[in-house]
């Protein structure tokens, strides 16, 4: 197959993801009707790293843009949002073991939590070569170092 992620300055980016740049999430529409929702490499490369993942309910309901995670280093403070009105689903349970993972796999490993939209609606988010294009401009406009991968970094498979 085809190479499934492109390089931007050092920063691995999935093609086949969904992307909202300013918020360095990534969303994967699932079969089921669900999304899984992660944080970007140039996030765990921003924040260095990750300490502590921290999650609200599971099985409740939230409106698009309410705080569903957490994620916490040193230097940063990243909340995951409802991408859509829904529900989420399921989180990722290793994270509260180790919370590393976002940093060594955002991809696989690291993924953050699952939700379901009530609707997918994905107009705000990018992927693909559009994907790779905003992550230059964003990392340009706010002069980001390119990134950085600790030992032990999974790149996505194909």
């Amino acid at each position: 197959s085809m190479s499934s992620f492109v390089f931007v300055r050092s920063c691995v980016l999935p093609l086949g993801l969904y992307y909202k740049v300013e918020e360095h999430v990534w969303l994967r529409p699932e079969a089921d009707g669900s999304v899984t929702l992660g944080f970007s490499d140039v996030a765990q490369t921003t924040a260095g790293r990750i300490l502590v993942v921290s999650f609200r309910p599971v099985g409740a309901r939230y409106k698009q843009g309410k705080t569903i995670a957490i994620v916490e280093s040193a230097k940063w403070l990243g909340p995951l949002r409802a991408p859509m009105d829904g529900t989420l689903v399921a989180v990722n349970d290793s994270l509260l073991e180790d919370a590393g993972l976002v940093n060594r796999s955002p991809y696989r490993k690291g993924w953050v939590v699952r939700f379901r939209p009530d609707a997918l609606d994905l107009k705000d988010f990018v992927t693909g070569a559009d994907a790779a294009q905003a992550y230059e401009g964003y990392m340009e406009r706010r002069n980001l170092d390119d990134c950085i991968h600790c030992e032990g970094y999974e790149f996505p498979d194909d």
